[in-house]
């Protein structure tokens, strides 16, 4: 992802008055270190976590290993109990992303999860929006197609809620505020 693309994300963060927090697994900590850069993301990210190792995930995050048994790793039902456990570890964040994936050869690899299966989920206002994505290339471009992934359902579902809170005000309000974002039209 381009960094004016960041920028643009932590903006739309900003304008909604929203902090973030992520727990990282197949991308290292890569999603907070590219936000890094961003005019104002010291106001949007309260921090990351790379829970690489399964051993991490349950210490830091509350995975059960009764999930990591039955599903793997890298799995929905792992991502989501990471997200969870960060919301838990960090109830100030109004955003929560967890990201988990296979970005090599991997032994929980299967037919209907091949190397470059990512899942995300991503706790924002009391529902899990979970994305399973199927990228392509070598390990260092997964886990940038993985980051670039992030911030684009990030951006996405913070576009849909301003419009959905844009769309809930009275008649009188969205009329005015339309002619104040386009004078002149």
């Amino acid at each position: 992802m381009k960094k004016h693309d960041v920028e643009g994300l932590v903006q739309q963060f900003l304008q909604q008055k929203l902090t973030l927090a992520l727990a990282e697994s197949c991308t290292c900590g890569l999603a907070a270190a590219q936000m890094a850069a961003a005019t104002g993301v010291s106001e949007v990210l309260l921090g990351s976590v790379v829970t690489y190792h399964t051993d991490a995930k349950q210490k830091l995050l509350g995975v059960k290993k009764e999930t990591l048994a039955t599903y793997s790793a890298e799995s929905q039902q792992t991502t989501n109990e990471m997200a969870l456990g960060l919301h838990r570890h960090l109830p100030a964040a109004d955003v929560c992303v967890a990201v988990t994936g296979l970005c090599g050869a991997g032994a929980s690899a299967t037919p209907d999860k091949p190397e470059g299966t990512t899942f995300v989920t991503i706790l924002l206002d009391g529902h899990a929006h979970e994305y399973r994505v199927q990228l392509t290339g070598d390990a260092d471009s997964l886990r940038q197609q993985a980051a670039a992934f992030i911030y684009e359902k990030l951006s996405e579902l913070l576009k849909r809620r301003k419009d959905a809170a844009v769309a809930a005000q009275p008649s009188s309000v969205r009329s005015k505020a339309a002619a104040t974002a386009h004078p002149g039209d």
